[in-house]
């Protein structure tokens, strides 16, 4: 059975799911490493370097918050990413909520919006019965 054709893609398209994983995981070790410097000079500075010496302490320090935020950044970015993956009808339902006006009212009136529909279904099931 022949591979199906590469999707072309114009100059201007959007990035993959894989390439945003990769920059989320790239920006997450960038934080993770200054995070883990400015941590892991701290607690050297306050608490010693400890047995196995400064430039050990400090790189453990950098290594592990850089694998940590690295790993929940790309996760991140691929959750983020998952809009396109909405089926056209249920794309067509957001876009015509987010176009309504939204609905400003006091607490009173919500409230009481509140009761009518408890009241609502309260006598559709007493119908039903």
């Amino acid at each position: 059975m022949p591979l199906p054709p590469p999707q072309q893609r114009g100059p201007y398209s959007e990035p993959t799911i894989w390439q945003k994983c990769k920059m989320g995981a790239l920006m997450g070790c960038g934080v993770g490493l200054t995070i883990g410097f400015i941590f892991g000079s701290w607690s050297i500075l306050r608490g010693g370097a400890g047995p196995r010496g400064a430039l050990p302490t400090l790189s453990q320090y950098m290594l592990s918050s850089a694998a940590t935020f690295g790993f929940f950044l790309s996760i991140g970015s691929a959750i983020r990413n998952d809009a396109g993956l909405i089926p056209p009808h249920m794309d067509a339902v957001h876009m015509k909520m987010m176009l309504t006006t939204p609905i400003i009212a006091s607490r009173a009136e919500g409230a009481q919006r509140i009761r009518d529909r408890w009241e609502n279904e309260f006598n559709v099931q007493r119908r039903l019965r």
